[in-house]
C-alpha cells in the first residue's frame, strides 16, 4: 500500500515537472519571432537596429512586443545608405494566443514578423565617391 502511494507521488511529481517544462518552452518559443532579411544587392551590408547582421542576407530574431518597430539600414561602400523598417504586427502567433488564454502576458507577443523581408537596394553614389561599378571600369 505504501509502495503504491510512493509510486503515485513520484509520478505526480514528474508529471508536474514535465508540465512546467512544457509550459516554459511554449512561452519562451511564443515570445520570439524570426525573419530573414534580404537585399536585392548581394554585396550590400545589412544593419538591424544599428548592428551589422550580414551581407546580402541576414537572419533577425527578437522578443519585442506587438507593434515594435525594427529599423534596417542597407549600405554599400561608395553608395548612399537606405533605411527601411518593419513592425511586429505582420503575422498572428497561435502559440502566444494559447499562452495568453492562461496567462495574459503572452498577448504582448501575439503577432510575429513575416518569415522574410526583401528590400530593394540600388546604389546611389555619394557625391565625390567612386561606386564599385565605376572603379571596375578603370
Amino acid at each position: 500500500m505504501f509502495l503504491n502511494f510512493f509510486i503515485g507521488e513520484i509520478m505526480t511529481f514528474n508529471l508536474k515537472r514535465v508540465s512546467m517544462l512544457l509550459v516554459a518552452i511554449l512561452f519562451t518559443g511564443a515570445c520570439s519571432s524570426t525573419t530573414m532579411i534580404r537585399s536585392t544587392d548581394a554585396a550590400a551590408q545589412i544593419y538591424v537596429d544599428g548592428n551589422l547582421m550580414g551581407t546580402g542576407t541576414a537572419t533577425h530574431t527578437d522578443t519585442k512586443i506587438v507593434g515594435s518597430t525594427t529599423n534596417v539600414r542597407i549600405e554599400k561602400e561608395g553608395c548612399m545608405p537606405q533605411n527601411y523598417s518593419f513592425s511586429r504586427s505582420e503575422k498572428f502567433s497561435a502559440g502566444a494566443c494559447a499562452g495568453g488564454v492562461f496567462v495574459l502576458v503572452p498577448f504582448l507577443w501575439i503577432m510575429e514578423y513575416n518569415p522574410e523581408h526583401t528590400f530593394h537596394y540600388t546604389c546611389q553614389a555619394v557625391a565625390g565617391a567612386e561606386t564599385p561599378a565605376k572603379s571596375k571600369k578603370k
